[in-house]
């Protein structure tokens, strides 16, 4: 399941989008309504249960989501969690907290898994 499911889908065939369709043999643009995620709480933060992970060389959000969540699609968790949305914004050496149950972080962040 993928983090898209719970949001609102919109469809547009406005001509904006025209040569984009056609380059891509579709008949109409997708477009997903961006979801509102906050930060937890300190409260909430100490009800979550997550592991310590230093940043080394090889390291990947997408990996870490496939080693803790069995599903790499889960690669923004860790990255939100953090408050680190890119893999740039990190460094050799640098301390992660992997929030270890999927389930209570989406939860937390409002979302339905």
């Amino acid at each position: 399941m993928g983090r898209y499911k719970a949001t609102k889908r919109f469809s547009n065939t406005a001509e904006y989008y025209g040569y984009l369709r056609r380059k891509r043999g579709l008949r109409v643009a997708n477009h997903y309504e961006t979801p509102r995620l906050r930060n937890p709480s300190v409260e909430e933060r100490s009800m979550i249960i997550s592991d310590k992970h230093v940043w080394s060389l090889g390291d990947r959000y997408y990996k870490l989501a496939d080693k803790y969540y069995g599903d790499a699609e889960f690669w923004w968790v860790i990255a939100w969690y953090n408050g680190r949305p890119t893999e740039a914004d990190l460094k050799y050496g640098d301390l992660l907290m992997i929030p270890i149950s999927l389930p209570t972080i989406l939860e937390v962040y409002g979302l339905e898994y």
